[in-house]
């Protein structure tokens, strides 16, 4: 019978290592994630901990970045305000300078007894990014002939329609008889007593003399066109002008000759009690004999104390009629003063380059 050995009496678990204890408190520095037991949920907290530091330390970096830039937008704005801040006051100080200068031209002219009929302080009117008229200054007295020349382009066209009431300007004052006035619309203007007489003259050729000086303002008598006083008042008119060349008043306007169509559309404002009288191109595509049929037509209403304004390219017919003269180039009045001062040759160089020696050496000898 065999013996047992040592080893066998041994116990089965001898010379095994013990299992780890649960309740080890000491985690291997640089355990792996997801090592079981207490050292891998150590591990793991510590790895959670270090996760949200570094998110923190994200969110605060993010929150700066954008705090910063919302300062910066904040800066930017402030300065765009402050820049639109001081445009305004410098827009604001100009218009004060502006209402200095017309208060003390005004008290000038009323002490003078010459107060203008029309003044235009600082008009200016854009379209789009075209600027036509730029710090227009123009007085228009009572009774004298202004004359407004200057190439194409000059702005002419855009002044008169801007006094006629068809376009508002953006910035400027308009001032009649001394006070200051709002033209929305044409009619505004006639109201006030401003006539504008354009280039087509704007007459009916299938409707008589009379038809056409009434035309929208026609005279009724019980219920009825009141033909006999429209008749006689425009017989009144012509004759007063003088226009003695028409053989009838009931005469259709699409027989008459280009001067006494124009003197047909002058009586027409006159009629309606105009104090001004604005004539663009009278005498474009007319004859000597009705160009001067024209000219004796502006010379009257001065005599009559109508202020007449002449928009024109004809420099003779000009100089005929007028009393002042006021020169425009690119949307700027570049002179303006009584007729005296300026010759052929010093308006077609103010015209052309904004600047005269002529007028410049005629000023100086003067002075």
């Amino acid at each position: 019978m065999t013996n047992p050995s040592a080893d066998d009496a041994r116990p089965a678990d001898a010379g095994r290592a013990s299992a780890p204890s649960e309740a080890r408190p000491n985690t291997p520095q640089g355990a792996p994630p997801g090592t079981p037991g207490a050292w891998g949920d150590a591990y793991d907290a510590e790895a959670a901990a270090e996760q949200a530091k570094l998110a923190a330390a994200h969110a605060e970096a993010a929150g700066t970045a954008h705090a910063a830039g919302d300062a910066q937008a904040a800066a930017e704005q402030a300065e765009l305000a402050a820049s639109a801040a001081e445009a305004a006051a410098a827009a604001a100080k100009l218009a004060a300078t502006r209402a200095e200068i017309t208060y003390a031209q005004a008290r000038v002219a009323e002490a003078n007894g010459d107060e203008p009929l029309l003044r235009l302080v600082g008009i200016g009117k854009n379209f789009g990014p075209v600027r036509a008229l730029i710090g227009v200054d123009l007085d228009i007295p009572p009774g004298q002939v202004t004359a407004i020349v200057g190439d194409n382009g000059a702005g002419k066209s855009t002044l008169i329609k801007t006094i006629s009431g068809i376009w508002q300007p953006d910035s400027g004052e308009i001032i009649w008889q001394g006070r200051p006035v709002r033209l929305h619309v044409p009619k505004d203007a006639t109201d006030l007593g401003i006539a504008t007489v354009y280039q087509d003259l704007a007459l009916a050729d299938n409707l008589d003399i009379v038809q056409n000086m009434f035309l929208g303002r026609e005279l009724l008598k019980h219920w009825m066109l009141d033909e006999v006083t429209m008749e006689k008042q425009a017989k009144r008119t012509l004759g007063d002008l003088s226009v003695v060349t028409v053989r009838s008043v009931r005469q259709p306007v699409g027989t008459l000759s280009g001067g006494q169509r124009q003197a047909v559309a002058v009586a027409r404002a006159v009629l309606r009690q105009a104090q001004l009288v604005i004539l663009d191109e009278p005498t474009a595509a007319l004859g000597v004999t009705q160009t001067r049929v024209v000219l004796d037509l502006i010379t009257r209403l001065k005599s009559q104390n109508i202020a007449v304004i002449v928009i024109s390219h004809n420099l003779s017919d000009v100089f005929s009629v007028a009393d002042r003269l006021a020169v425009l180039r690119l949307g700027h009045v570049v002179a303006v003063g009584p007729k005296s001062r300026f010759d052929t040759e010093s308006v077609v160089d103010l015209m052309t380059t904004g600047t005269s020696k002529r007028l410049a050496a005629a000023t100086a000898e003067h002075s």
